[in-house]
């Protein structure tokens, strides 16, 4: 069977009139920093017993209870409520805020109830920017696994087929989108043209633009048009759809893309306490750090203006 039909990562989402710059908003009071924040860590920076036991504790998520009383896991409620609360964040203001908090709540949850003593590790893909299929990512012994499968599969999710390799062949998914379609965790990469064409804006010149960028709008959307789609673009499979959180590499990935907001934020302290654009995919109303960003269900709604910082009070964590 082959799925069609389904919700593309930005693929209703406009590129070419975006909104008009708007000036940022700041918080009246500026989250103090924390004294000793946690430090994530680039994967291959990671010892390979570290990279065991967080690959352990993603695992153990898949066997706890759903936190929303669902008919699920506790990892597979990070897919649903990204892609039914997340819906409104792509495109807008939220982009790198909303999925900076999500980001916190599953690293906090593999500490929790997994017992992981780490830190969310990020996938520096700009290291492997001339063929992100090949990175050693997708190791399937000191990493996620690899490609799908064509053979082992009886269908076809957006051309990718059953992973079967790695920590996480042949693991069960239970939704497409809005669907709920158990299936296998799926990939498909592209290659050829196709390949280098998303490579295109994941090379150093690209980024290097998008770290130029004054505003915080301009650098959100950038990044969100840009290496936001081209990796998930590559992978294919899951990563394709709003549900791409069923593949265990979308946090690495989005850490990377947290990362790279960190790095912009540091190169001028004014931009530490920029926000700005649309509230809401489809909304008219400006966005304000007094925006609550909600978690649907996962974690209790918080201020925008909390998670500017990450060294803060609240998120305390830094990247090497």
């Amino acid at each position: 069977m082959v799925v069609s039909g389904v919700y593309l990562v930005g693929s209703i989402f406009p590129t070419d009139n975006p909104p008009a710059p708007q000036i940022p908003s700041t918080p009246s009071s500026p989250a103090r920093t924390c004294a000793n924040p946690i430090v994530r860590r680039e994967w291959r920076a990671m010892h390979e017993s570290q990279q065991q036991d967080y690959l352990r504790a993603v695992k153990c998520l898949k066997t706890i209870p759903s936190r929303l009383g669902k008919d699920h896991t506790l990892y597979d409620d990070f897919p649903y409520v990204h892609s039914r609360t997340g819906k409104k964040i792509h495109d807008a203001a939220p982009f790198l805020a909303w999925h900076r908090y999500f980001l916190h709540i599953y690293e906090s949850a593999l500490k929790t109830e997994c017992s992981y003593d780490g830190t969310l590790p990020y996938w520096n893909w700009r290291l492997d920017f001339t063929n992100i299929t090949s990175s050693p990512i997708f190791s399937p012994r000191t990493g996620f696994g690899g490609n799908g499968s064509p053979s082992l599969s009886t269908e076809s999710i957006l051309d990718g087929y059953c992973v079967s390799t790695g920590p996480f062949s042949f693991t069960p998914i239970p939704y497409l989108d809005d669907e709920f379609h158990p299936h296998c965790l799926s990939r498909g990469w592209l290659d050829g043209d196709e390949l280098r064409e998303q490579a295109w804006e994941l090379r150093p010149e690209a980024v290097d633009a998008l770290m130029a960028e004054e505003r915080y709008e301009g650098f959100n959307l950038g990044l969100e048009h840009g290496p936001h789609l081209a990796v998930p673009r590559t992978i294919g499979g899951d990563f394709l759809l709003l549900t791409a959180p069923s593949d265990p590499v979308f946090f690495l990935h989005h850490g990377q893309l947290d990362h790279l907001w960190k790095q912009w934020q540091d190169r001028d302290q004014r931009r530490v306490l920029q926000y700005s654009g649309v509230r809401a995919h489809g909304s008219e109303e400006m966005a304000e750090v007094t925006d609550l960003l909600d978690m649907g269900g996962l974690a209790k709604s918080v201020h925008v203006s909390d998670i500017l910082r990450t060294d803060g009070d609240f998120l305390c964590y830094t990247y090497d």
